[in-house]
């Protein structure tokens, strides 16, 4: 029995190597990439594309990161990007909170067929509606200013939010609105002060994926974007990359400033994402 148990152990102690190595591989093989754009940001032409492709900067060209910032309207770009990002992630979440409330915890009619109307939404790509949103948004008059994206960006990111909140909602206890209106609360001090502190969680994650879409986004803005001083950072590069074919170095530095925000977003509140996963989850926070 003593011997059965050693090689038991022993086979899941193998195992367990291997399942970490497979593990360390996977991580590494998923950071390389951003790894290999953060040395090519230091490197000039030649390294590049010459006789250092792959490896470490033999100097380290911190003027590439000052080229970018100071001669290309990074910081315009830049700007533009966060404050659209930023409006989207505010409107959406307001907007698809309180919609999933209203679908999940009251009685009107036609509530479920709203809900089903807005998240088709999630099923109709971006390319196939390019023509009919570039008409509506001329029609509105938003074309030169930074609604001309806001709008938009929100309208297709509150199909999956919807969607979120509502599974959020219907796994609260209804006695969370039974003491909220015994306690003399009406609907909407009861949806502000007691159900929305629950939901924080749901509330991060889906800031997290909302404000990554829309600062990654580039179709919408490639079409509905005509201004010079509106553009965003990924239609920002695809420019640069046109007009300054031969300063490689400074792109890579464009791509590290473009990338940052939406690292450091995800590291700072991916715990946020975990708590989200399961209803209790929420409950909890």
């Amino acid at each position: 029995m003593e011997i059965k148990t050693l090689r038991s152990k022993r086979k899941l102690t193998v195992a367990d190597i291997f399942f970490r190595v497979f593990l360390w591989g996977y991580a590494f093989i998923s950071l390389y990439p951003l790894i290999w754009m953060l040395f090519y940001s230091f490197k000039n032409n030649e390294e590049i594309f010459v006789s250092n492709p792959f490896g470490l900067p033999k100097v380290f060209r911190y003027e590439n990161y000052i080229n970018a910032w100071s001669q290309y309207d990074v910081p315009v770009y830049f700007l533009n990007s966060l404050l659209v990002a930023t409006a989207t992630v505010v409107i959406t979440i307001v907007l698809s909170m309180m919609f999933a409330y209203a679908t999940s915890r009251m009685r009107w009619r036609l509530k479920n067929f709203a809900r089903t109307y807005v998240a088709l939404g999630m099923f109709i790509p971006v390319q196939a509606v390019l023509i009919p949103v570039t008409r509506i948004v001329q029609d509105l008059g938003l074309t030169g200013s930074h609604w001309a994206l806001i709008v938009p960006y929100t309208a297709f990111n509150l199909a999956f939010s919807t969607l979120v909140f509502y599974g959020f909602f219907v796994g609260l206890p209804i006695e969370l609105e039974e003491a909220s209106c015994i306690d003399g609360a009406n609907i909407f001090q009861t949806f502000f002060y007691v159900i929305v502190p629950v939901v924080k969680p749901a509330i991060a994650t889906l800031a997290i994926f909302t404000f990554l879409n829309s600062w990654n986004e580039f179709i919408l803005a490639n079409v509905l974007v005509m201004d010079q001083s509106l553009k965003t950072l990924p239609l920002g590069i695809l420019f640069f990359q046109g007009q300054f074919t031969t300063d490689w170095g400074a792109m890579g530095a464009t791509m590290v400033i473009a990338s940052l925000p939406t690292v450091l977003v995800y590291t700072l509140f991916s715990n946020q994402v975990e708590k989200a996963i399961t209803i209790s989850g929420a409950v909890k926070g």
